[in-house]
C-alpha cells in the first residue's frame, strides 16, 4: 500500500504476551501449586469451603476499602449476573437514565427499555471514545452507567458529577475498573465486577456489592415481573444474608475460590488497593509515553482524563489506514492484531467486535510495565508490515 521500509522487526518480546481484556492474565508469578490447597470434592456448603468463601468476600472488602454497612455478595454468571441481577431486582421504583456509551452499557439499556420494558427510561447515549453529558442526568431517577467502558477504553475520571443527595441509586459496572481505579464508594450504590478482570481470577463468578441505600429499595420494593432464584436477593420480605457472608445462591467452584484468594493476597502483598492503581497507571503512562509522539495510532478515548488504565484502546491512525474504507480498514485492523498474535507477542489485542478499527491492550495490574513497553514497537512493526501486503 504505502512505498517504505517499515520499522525493523524488534529484537525483544514481551515475557508474557497475554494481553487479553477478559479473562485477563493471572498475577506474575503465577503457578497452578497456588492451587494446591483448593478444597476440591467438597460441599462449597461445608464449615471449610463456606469458611474460604467469606474469606473472598472479607479479603475483597478490605482491598477495594469498601465503607461500612456495605454487602457485598458472590452471585453466578460474572459481571453480567450481577448488573442482571441488580437492575431486575431494584428498577422500577423510580425513572430510570441509563448512560451507554460502548458495548456493555448498550446492553444494559436494551435490557431496561427492552426486557424490562420501563416506561420512564432514558438513555444518554455517547460514541465510542466519548462519555455521555452527565449535565442531562435527573438524579431523582435511578442511573445505571459503566465506570469504565471495557470496549471502549473510557472511564469516569471521578464521582463530581454525582450529588451526595440524590435521591435515586447509582448503579455502576465496574468490571474493568474494581481493584484499578479509586471508586467513589459515597457515590455510588450497586457496585459490580468479576474475578476475571483486575485480578486475573477465573471467569464465571461475580461480585454485587450493595450500599445501605440499595438494600433500604430491596426491603421496600417489590418488582412488578417475577424474578428466577438465581436473582432473589430478599425472602419474605427479609434481605437474604447468608449471601454476603458466603452461602452462595448457587454452587460455587471452589477451585476458582482459591484462586480468587491467590489473587487477593496477591494485591495485598503488593500494597493493596494503591498498589493495585499503581502498576495500572503506570502501564497507561507506558503506552501514552508511546502513543505522544506516533503517527500510526491514537488513544480512542478523546480526553487524556478518560483514558482508562485497564481496556486501553487505540485505533490506528497512519495515513495508509485512514485511507481505506470502513471495511478495509476493519480487515486491516484485524490483520495487525493476528500479526502480533502470530509473533507470539501479543494474544487477543484486537479491538471488541462492536468497537471502531483498532486494537485493545489489557493495562490492568496484573500485566508487567515491562511487557506493555516490549509490546509497543511491534505494533509499530505490524502496522507497517500491514501496510505492504
Amino acid at each position: 500500500m504505502a512505498d517504505f521500509s517499515p520499522a525493523a522487526k524488534p529484537a525483544l518480546r514481551p515475557q508474557n504476551p497475554n494481553f487479553s481484556s477478559g479473562p485477563c492474565t493471572k498475577r506474575p508469578g503465577f503457578s497452578l501449586a497456588a492451587l494446591q490447597g483448593a478444597l476440591l470434592g467438597r460441599s462449597h456448603r461445608a464449615k471449610e469451603p463456606k469458611a474460604r468463601i467469606a474469606e473472598v468476600i472479607a479479603l475483597s472488602k478490605q482491598v477495594l476499602g469498601m465503607p461500612e454497612g456495605w454487602r457485598l455478595g458472590i452471585v453466578p454468571a460474572s459481571d453480567t449476573g450481577a448488573v442482571e441481577m441488580a437492575l431486575w431486582s431494584l428498577l422500577g421504583a423510580r425513572p430510570v437514565d441509563v448512560l451507554a456509551h460502548e458495548s456493555f452499557s448498550e446492553a444494559w439499556a436494551i435490557d431496561v427499555v427492552n426486557q424490562l420494558k420501563l416506561e420512564k427510561a432514558r438513555v444518554i447515549q455517547a460514541d465510542y471514545g466519548q462519555l455521555p453529558d452527565v449535565t442531562q442526568i435527573n438524579f431523582s431517577h435511578d442511573v445505571v452507567l459503566a465506570w469504565n467502558g471495557t470496549t471502549s477504553g473510557v472511564r469516569f475520571p471521578n464521582g463530581d458529577f454525582i450529588p451526595a443527595d440524590r435521591e435515586g441509586l447509582v448503579i455502576a459496572d465496574s468490571t474493568s475498573a474494581a481493584f484499578a481505579m479509586d471508586l467513589p464508594w459515597d457515590k455510588l450504590d450497586v457496585v459490580t465486577w468479576s474475578w476475571q478482570k483486575v485480578l486475573g481470577g477465573e471467569a464465571g463468578h461475580g461480585m454485587l456489592a450493595l450500599s445501605p441505600r440499595a438494600v433500604e429499595r430491596l426491603l421496600t420494593y417489590t418488582p412488578a415481573w417475577p424474578l428466577p432464584k438465581i436473582f432473589r436477593l430478599t425472602s419474605k420480605g427479609k434481605l437474604t444474608e447468608g449471601i454476603f457472608v458466603g452461602e452462595t445462591i448457587n454452587t460455587t467452584s471452589m477451585l476458582c475460590v482459591e484462586d480468587a484468594l491467590d489473587g487477593l493476597r496477591w494485591a495485598k502483598s503488593i500494597g493493596g488497593l494503591k498498589g493495585l492503581i499503581a502498576r495500572s497507571e503506570a502501564n497507561l503512562k507506558a503506552v501514552a509515553d508511546w502513543v505522544e509522539s506516533n503517527e500510526r495510532v491514537r488513544f480512542l478515548a478523546e480526553a487524556v482524563e478518560t483514558r482508562s488504565c485497564t481496556s486501553i484502546c487505540l485505533v490506528i491512525t497512519a495515513p495508509w489506514f485512514k485511507a481505506l474504507d470502513a471495511e478495509g480498514q476493519a480487515k486491516a485492523a484485524k490483520a495487525v492484531a493476528a500479526l502480533l498474535e502470530q509473533e507470539n507477542v501479543a494474544l487477543d489485542a484486537g479491538a471488541y467486535r462492536d468497537a471502531p478499527a483498532g486494537l485493545r491492550i489489557w493495562g490492568g495490574a496484573t500485566v508487567e510495565t515491562s511487557d506493555i513497553q516490549a509490546l509497543l514497537p511491534w505494533i509499530d512493526y505490524a502496522i507497517d508490515t500491514i501496510a505492504r501486503t
